[in-house]
């Protein structure tokens, strides 16, 4: 049973990356941002004090917050480069890089990489670079009916990078606060990222107003990720954490699936190899831990 709710987890965070993606293709990034961490914020804060009573410090809450300022910005970051890229590239390279920086933080401050964790981050690093190979068709004279190929960055893949990184701080902040101040320290990230993006939309002069099948999708993207926190939650009471993180970890390929079906969007066989490699080492670090 545990392991079915990491997988749902892992479908559930897929979900909300694809939704919030492509909402953003229709309506203001920071707006479809601020709604859907806002729908979350409010389904954490009603079911905190339904959880076993715990007793969190500033230390953990100030982890708390850190985490939710990082968090904000790779969320922005993977929202805006799923718009504005292909899924299926964006999603994967975003994973492999937040796995990524944990462990080679870990590594740096004296952790023993496993050679599983050191065989991933080689096989992310390689998934990284072919995802990258794009081609275009230039048509010119002498070049033929089907002109030249020119290789190209695909968009949104340096937002991809930097998102990751961003996600991966969030991690690593979160990391510090303690155990015994339960989903606090989660609470209050969600609740800064709320008031960091609330600011900007005041500072920016940006309207929330959106259609209300796009404000629907964002408010759906928020209550995915926070119902897809809990059922990782509660998978990690009763089964093995490193199985239960291993399967949540797989949540790209939800939203590999979903831009597939929904978009029709299509990856030339290099790039393919690519993605494959990035969702193999994801689960090779992950396992590695």
């Amino acid at each position: 049973m545990p392991y079915l709710l990491a997988l749902g987890s892992a479908f559930l965070y897929g979900s909300a990356d694809f939704i919030g993606g492509f909402t953003s293709k229709k309506a203001e990034t920071i707006a479809v941002v601020l709604i859907s961490q806002l729908s979350g914020f409010i389904i954490l804060a009603l079911l905190v004090p339904l959880l076993p009573a715990v007793t969190p410090t500033g230390h953990d809450l100030l982890w708390g917050a850190v985490a939710g300022t990082c968090g904000s910005i790779g969320v922005a970051l993977l929202y805006r480069g799923l718009a504005i890229g292909t899924m299926a590239i964006v999603a994967p390279t975003t994973a492999v890089c937040a796995v990524i920086l944990p462990v080679a933080v870990a590594a740096a401050l004296g952790e023993r990489l496993s050679t599983l964790a050191t065989t991933g981050i080689g096989v992310a690093l390689i998934g990284i670079v072919l995802v990258g190979q794009e081609t275009t068709r230039i048509e010119g004279a002498g070049e033929g009916a089907g002109g030249r190929a020119r290789r190209r960055v695909p968009a949104g893949l340096g937002l991809a990078l930097l998102s990751g990184i961003a996600i991966g701080g969030f991690y690593l902040s979160l990391s510090r606060a303690s155990a015994d101040a339960g989903l606090w320290p989660l609470l209050v990230a969600r609740g800064s990222s709320v008031a960091l993006f609330g600011m900007l939309v005041m500072v920016r002069g940006r309207s929330l107003r959106m259609p209300v099948p796009a404000a629907s999708m964002a408010l759906a993207a928020g209550v995915l990720d926070m119902s897809a926190n809990t059922l990782y939650l509660v998978a990690t009471w009763s089964g093995s954490l490193s199985i239960v993180v291993t399967l949540a970890s797989l949540y790209p390929a939800s939203t590999v699936l979903l831009a597939r079906v929904f978009l029709r969007e299509r990856l030339n066989n290099v790039q393919v190899a690519g993605v494959v490699g990035a969702l193999a080492a994801v689960l090779l670090i992950v396992a590695g831990r």
